[in-house]
């Protein structure tokens, strides 16, 4: 019932009521729409990131400028991916093998490095006559590896018209699982994206990538394919479909021996691009290129080091919105046109075409039609168009395996990724910590913005904001006691869930109304700055706004997430130090979980922060890295920053100030003994449980 309907079944009349103008007068609102801080924060970067490779791109007005640009690319690749690692002996051997009508699969085996196996099928034709082109199929992200439907047809497709084939299986898929389940050849992590993206995590804190290490496994599948004595190694191509054309676009820039190349639905789309929608086409790990933003180097710049060899760009029309970004074709049309101007200064803009599919993300039978024709054509000089794909018939799994366990790692003892890099030595160089995070100082004279202030009951309670970077400000509750203690101090409170503590009898105005001054600000991502959800189909979105995806764009934009919580955090200590109530009064840091982490690197960045109480925080960062199943926030991880510092060393720059662990955790979220905490924090208080109330923080 509406209230109009009350009153007339009440029979009251309903008088219209008439405020005079003067009264109609309404405030407007004080607060901001925090949720589109982060966004816009990284819509800058990513603007100054476009305007800078469209810069570049547009003096590409001459071969040698053509020539120099790609140099720039191979060379900037390898320095993004952690550096070209060094060439080992290949080791290959056949397991096995069986004939079909018209083809041989050999089983072969062989080593991107020392004792770490790839399974790979090589399918030789049984006519024709050799040196035949090769072919290096390269797989989507599909679980059973070289065994999926589709992948399969396509290789016994291309060796029916002529081409040798090489199939292996990428790292975390097929015989290649790294993190298996009661099954071997299942992964327990649920995914290939997460048999890639959990140990590229732990690589980039080393200043290596599973980019590196999926790109140098394709170049030397390419040198077993190559050094093949029936293959032509001046008639190689690569192609792929989804992650295997991405690995395609890697492969091209890396590895000039390629003369033909077809990308088939892979990841064409820029993370700085035209209509840039936070937090971007961020991907699995080796697909997201830490630091490349503020360089002007982005995804479409792996396929310029091919210009001017062949190179079919194959996209699904739905993928747009059904599996990657809104902008993905957007971004893809349009850096199609500028690789086409490079074609034509190049003189060869025949050798480059676009073709696309309105079927799903997936290597359908017209896909892999194109993928016929177009090695056909620039392969083995064929004008005829192929109509019909050669007759295909499906293998079991088990038929296709290399190994007799369907892992590497079982039949072979090969390394996993997590053990390369666990057992990673390196030297600590000192670095600068707030150019390695990406820490902006606060602005002078920075000073809270009060946008009201109400009693309750023994305390005043301000609604604050603190400027923090361009497009960036922090909102924070300022508990102020009417009645302040003698050695009252002021407590800055970092929750990773947001400030929602604030009612009456609870954390903070309890220790507010014991004489201290108390402020608690939501950080980036996190509480009222938690980010807007973007546009596009509500899959992608919403799976995408999370902190993970935020994590990699600011990465990828050259501001990590940590660095960005740093300086919200030095922010806001700035504007505390500005208040009269707070001079003269120590500064105390106190952060649960994920947010102790910035709370230590603040704390080394400013020395007036006096003290430091962490609860249920990471005991270091190294912990990560011994720690297969890791559980942790991504926010807190910064490519080579192991190789610079960890934690205990960062928080005992802080001096001698009082610092405070309590129910310290390592990699996989399980409580440290007492013992090592303080073995790893010397001159700190060391306390077995994870408290967060108002007589332990009094106690700092």
């Amino acid at each position: 019932m509406t209230r109009r309907d009350f009153f007339a079944l009440s029979g009251a009349a309903v008088v219209p009521v008439t405020v005079p103008a003067a009264r109609r007068k309404i405030p407007s609102p004080a607060y901001r729409d925090y949720s589109r801080c982060l966004p816009n924060f990284l819509r800058g970067l990513a603007a100054e990131a476009y305007a800078r490779r469209n810069g570049e791109l547009a003096r590409l007005t001459s071969a040698d400028r053509v020539h120099s640009r790609q140099a720039w690319v191979r060379e900037t690749l390898w320095k993004l991916a952690g550096g070209m690692p060094a060439s080992t002996p290949l080791n290959g051997r056949t397991t096995g093998s069986f004939e079909r009508p018209g083809y041989r699969v050999e089983k072969v085996l062989y080593e991107s490095r020392p004792d770490f196996h790839i399974p790979a099928n090589l399918y030789i034709p049984a006519a024709g006559k050799p040196p035949y082109p090769g072919i290096l199929f390269q797989l989507g992200h599909s679980p059973n590896g070289k065994a999926y439907d589709s992948y399969q047809r396509c290789c016994q497709g291309l060796v029916k018209l002529g081409f040798l084939v090489l199939a292996f299986d990428p790292m975390g898929q097929g015989e290649r699982i790294y993190y298996p389940g009661t099954d071997p050849g299942r992964s327990r992590l649920g995914s290939p994206d997460d048999e890639h993206t959990v140990p590229g995590r732990q690589m980039l804190l080393y200043g290596d990538t599973s980019t590196r290490l999926q790109l140098w496994d394709a170049m030397r599948s390419l040198d077993y394919l190559a050094s093949h004595p029936l293959v032509d190694p001046a008639r190689l191509g690569s192609t792929g479909q989804s992650g295997g054309a991405t690995l395609t676009m890697l492969l091209g820039c890396a590895d000039d021996r390629l003369a033909a190349a077809a990308v088939m639905s892979g990841n064409t789309e820029n993370i700085a691009c035209a209509g840039f929608n936070p937090p971007g086409s961020t991907d699995d790990a080796e697909q997201d290129f830490a630091g490349s933003g503020p360089l002007g180097f982005d995804r479409w710049d792996l396929l310029y080091p091919l210009a001017p060899k062949p190179l079919l760009i194959g996209v699904s029309n739905k993928d747009f919105f059904g599996t990657y970004s809104p902008s993905y074709l957007a971004s893809g049309v349009e850096e199609f046109g500028k690789l086409q101007r490079v074609y034509e200064t190049l003189g060869h803009a025949d050798r480059l075409e676009w073709a696309s599919t309105p079927l799903p993300h997936g290597l359908s039978y017209d896909s892999r039609l194109s993928v016929y024709n177009w090695f056909s054509r620039w392969l083995q000089g064929n004008a005829n168009r192929i109509e019909q794909e050669p007759p295909t018939a499906l293998e079991p799994d088990a038929v296709l395996r290399v190994s007799d366990s369907g892992s590497v790692v079982r039949s072979f003892g090969s390394l996993t990724p997590f053990a390369m890099n666990r057992k990673r030595v390196v030297e600590r160089k000192p670095a600068d910590l707030a150019r390695l995070l990406g820490v902006e100082k606060p602005p002078a004279g920075s000073r809270f913005s009060v946008l009201g202030r109400v009693p309750s009951g023994e305390v005043d309670i301000e609604a604050v904001e603190a400027a923090s970077a361009p497009a960036v400000w922090v909102p924070a509750w300022l508990f102020l006691p009417r009645k302040q203690a003698p050695r009252g101090a002021v407590y800055l409170l970092l929750e990773p869930n947001g400030r929602a503590r604030w009612h009456e009898g609870e954390l903070y105005q309890s220790l507010a109304a014991q004489g201290h001054t108390v402020c608690v600000p939501d950080l980036r991502g996190i509480g009222d700055l938690t980010p807007e959800v973007g546009r596009g189909a509500a899959n992608y979105t919403r799976f995408h706004n999370d902190e993970e995806n935020y994590g990699w764009a600011s990465l990828i934009l050259g501001k990590p997430l940590l660095g960005q919580w740093v300086t919200d955090v030095l922010a806001v200590a700035a504007a505390l130090r500005a208040r009269p109530e707070c001079q003269g009064r120590p500064l105390i840091v106190a952060a649960q979980h994920r947010l102790t982490v910035p709370a230590q690197f603040a704390a080394a960045l400013d020395p007036a922060i006096a003290g430091l109480y962490l609860a249920g925080g990471l005991v270091s960062l190294r912990s990560l890295v011994e720690t297969e199943d890791y559980r942790t926030s991504f926010a807190n991880f910064v490519p080579n920053l192991l190789r610079h510092t960890d934690l205990p060393e960062i928080t005992a720059s802080t001096g001698a100030r009082n610092v405070v662990l309590a129910g310290a955790v390592n990699g996989a979220g399980a409580a440290c003994g007492l013992p090592e905490v303080q073995r790893l924090y010397p001159a700190a208080r060391v306390l077995p449980e994870a408290k967060w109330d108002m007589e332990t923080l009094l106690q700092q």
